[in-house]
């Protein structure tokens, strides 16, 4: 399959120092991709660059083949999104809004209004006056808006920020539908490491100005030498201080009456034997799976994230 979206190398400096150092990553039709860094690691720079908003100082990006330095307008206008919150005419109705921007682009008709106010759910508000809109009916009007030209990426930074549960979810799926039913390519941002994992295809990490790397969010989160596992044990403290004594490197924690272990697969028969030898009872161990936010966590060092 061939990539809608290519960044080759690119680069941000502001006076002597780096911002961005080399970011290289494709992305293909029909994948929701999560953007993840920690506080200042340059995804908001990166956002504004892939939609022209920042000036890119080496590297190229490509949309549809198009470089975004060098063929800005062809490149653009594969491109709709939103960085921040959506801006809308709040006096106007939705639907006003929505043919406003409509008559910025040549191509955009009426049937395509239509279809998009589908395609986003507010086929029942759209004659209403944004200012009586929701947050997250408001968001999905901006959505609506960066669709009208049929791009081929959707980009979105912070698309679920001040929504209630039921809003998020409401984001989460239709990003997932356009994905799917459009075959549209998103790049998607967010703090809610919970909600990236449900939402992703795939993510990217980026730290100091460096990407860490891009992966399956299933490969990602099962990549690691160590896992949690939670042993159900009589005499929990006295199981507790033979283990550190004995197994000083292995990290514990008590929780909810159960002893949870950072260790290595192999270790975990050794850990039962023991604690069998001691004369401690084992009624059970079960595996931690663990989250997108632990694996995360784990790569940046516990830095928050944006």
């Amino acid at each position: 399959m061939e990539p809608v979206m290519q960044l080759k190398d690119v680069t941000k400096k502001i006076g002597k120092k780096s911002i961005i150092k080399g970011i290289s990553f494709d992305l293909y039709p029909g994948e929701v991709f999560g953007f993840l860094g920690p506080n200042g690691a340059g995804k908001t720079t990166t956002i504004r660059m892939l939609v022209g908003l920042m000036k890119i100082t080496t590297g190229d990006v490509l949309v549809k083949g198009y470089d975004i330095t060098r063929n800005f307008e062809e490149a653009i206008r594969h491109i709709g999104g939103i960085v921040e919150n959506p801006e809308m005419y709040k006096f106007l109705t939705g639907y006003q809004n929505l043919v406003h921007y409509a008559r910025m682009v040549s191509s955009v008709k009426e049937d395509r209004i239509q279809e998009v106010i589908e395609l986003v759910g507010l086929q029942n508000v759209i004659k209403d006056k944004v200012k009586t809109y929701s947050l997250g009916m408001r968001q999905r009007l901006g959505i609506a808006q960066a669709l009208l030209h049929r791009p081929s990426v959707l980009i979105l930074d912070e698309p679920t920020n001040g929504l209630d549960p039921a809003g998020i979810r409401e984001i989460r799926d239709y990003l997932r539908k356009l994905a799917r039913e459009e075959g549209l390519s998103v790049i998607v941002s967010s703090h809610l490491l919970s909600e990236m994992e449900m939402m992703c295809d795939r993510i990217g990490i980026i730290q100091h100005g460096e990407l860490i790397g891009v992966e399956t969010v299933t490969n990602f989160v099962n990549d690691s030498l160590t896992m949690r596992v939670e042993f159900s044990v009589d005499a929990i403290e006295n199981a507790q201080e033979e283990l550190r004594y004995s197994f000083p490197e292995l990290s514990f924690e008590v929780n909810k009456g159960l002893l949870l272990i950072t260790l290595e697969l192999d270790k975990i028969p050794v850990i039962n034997e023991f604690l069998v030898h001691k004369g401690i009872k084992v009624y059970g161990i079960k595996q931690i799976s663990k989250t997108l936010e632990d694996r995360f966590l784990e790569v940046t060092g516990g830095n928050q994230i944006v």
